[in-house]
């Protein structure tokens, strides 16, 4: 009998997801996903690489996609293991022929796929599929990834008039239960991956919860309950508050909603609702997202190096003293301290919030740019590869900014929060 394997990584859905669609016309299908233990290890600059917010929101997504996969007849057995030390005894249990995964392609990801790849027998194949890009990189007007442009601009407005974004895949259909395997594992639990049970702060801008139908259920909300979609441009700079954005970066970030869901909901919105710059702008966001996906497919481990992707050399330093004082927000700058007692309470800030303290942290402290980078990558709850490092570059003088601007701190808080609403709400002690 046919036997597929969908190895879920940052695809955790049921809906517009390519690998699960195609893993689904075999005979028997088996689902499983790695707690990579390497995810919960301190990294050569002293952080975790996945912290208490994230490990919490990848929990709860793994449970909804346990219990989404259940209504298709599917199991998804959950692993507190490495890849390539269960998936070959997988292959051999259930007679496995194909395993079908979401192509990755910074070095972490390519090394343990290669691994698996290489204790698996040879006629298992693997089935890759570039399933997190709203532009799909067989469909770009670029000849090469090498052909990608160094601006953002460029590469929009070339995308914008000439690709189109593919319809989604439609969520398979319940399978016969005579295939179906048996359970045999259970998801660890936040305990098991190194950490304490908290409840989230009372503050937070981000107070919700992991899973394909919490993200289908923001979208509702923040699309066509509340309609805050036709204000997007006008509030994404906002600070305080859940419906300044869109907040689905999470979601997108370990795939719970793809971008092609998100587009096509923002097209029926503008059908069906109203079209406007601010809805544009969220289409225009998702874009900005592939196009970090597509520097790093260009310039691979360059986006890891301290000169980036420009090879340009700066004087940096590392200071344990200002490395405590900027995690901790006690800095000279109480607009940066904000922002990151935010993070370091909640596991999120503000799309202005982070380019600020960036800023602060790279040009103003002149301190090594891939700290602050490695320290978003531990705490963020919505940390994605492509679009941390290369944001972090661009803000530090080695990515993508033709411009090379430096955030003035002063006039930004001015600027976004006058009245001192976000300083008072992270900076003033608090009662619990």
């Amino acid at each position: 009998m046919e036997t597929s394997l969908i190895w879920f990584g940052n695809n955790l859905r049921v809906h517009d997801n390519e690998a699960l669609h195609s893993a689904a016309k075999a005979k028997k299908v088996i689902a499983v996903y790695f707690f990579d233990p390497r995810h919960f290890q301190i990294n050569s600059f002293g952080f975790k690489k996945t912290e208490r917010f994230r490990a919490k929101f990848l929990l709860e997504t793994v449970h909804q996609l346990k219990r989404n996969l259940e209504k298709l007849n599917i199991v998804l057995l959950v692993y507190h293991e490495k890849p390539e030390d269960k998936i070959p005894e997988l292959v051999e249990r259930f007679n496995i022929n194909t395993i079908f995964l979401q192509n990755e392609w910074t070095s972490e990801e390519e090394h343990v796929v290669q691994m698996v790849e290489n204790r698996v027998p040879n006629s298992v194949s693997f089935h890759k599929t570039f399933d997190q890009f709203l532009f799909h990189p067989d469909d770009i007007l670029f000849d090469s990834y090498t052909q990608i442009p160094q601006v953002f601009t460029v590469f929009r407005k070339k995308s914008e008039k000439h690709t189109q974004v593919r319809p989604c895949f439609d969520k398979p259909a319940p399978r016969p239960t005579e295939n179906r395997v048996e359970s045999i594992t259970k998801i660890p639990t936040l305990e098991a991956l190194g950490f304490s049970n908290f409840e989230t702060d009372h503050r937070s801008a981000f107070p919700f919860k992991g899973g394909e139908n919490n993200a289908l259920e923001r979208i509702q909300h923040y699309f066509w309950d509340s309609q805050k979609l036709t204000y997007y441009k006008k509030t994404r700079n906002g600070l305080v508050g859940t419906d300044y954005s869109s907040k689905l970066s999470p979601w997108l970030a370990n795939g719970s909603i793809s971008a092609r869901t998100i587009y096509w909901e923002v097209k029926r919105f503008e059908n069906e609702i109203k079209k406007n710059q601010d809805t544009y702008w969220l289409i225009f966001e998702l874009i900005w997202r592939d196009y970090f996906k597509y520097v790093s497919l260009k310039h691979g481990n360059n986006i890891f190096k301290i000169d980036g992707i420009l090879q340009k050399e700066y004087d940096w330093h590392t200071n344990q003293a200002a490395k405590q004082d900027w995690i901790n927000g006690e800095t000279a700058d109480d607009f940066v301290n904000a922002n990151m007692i935010e993070l370091k309470q909640t596991g999120w800030m503000s799309n202005r919030g982070r380019q600020n303290v960036a800023s602060y942290w790279s040009k103003h402290l002149k301190q090594d740019w891939r700290i602050g980078a490695s320290y978003f990558e531990a705490m963020l709850i919505d940390y994605d590869v492509h679009s941390n490092w290369g944001n972090w570059m661009y803000n530090s003088g080695v990515g993508n900014d033709p411009r090379n601007r430096t955030f003035n701190t002063k006039s930004q808080a001015e600027r976004y929060d006058p009245n001192k609403k976000f300083q008072s709400l992270w900076l003033q002690p608090t009662l619990f």
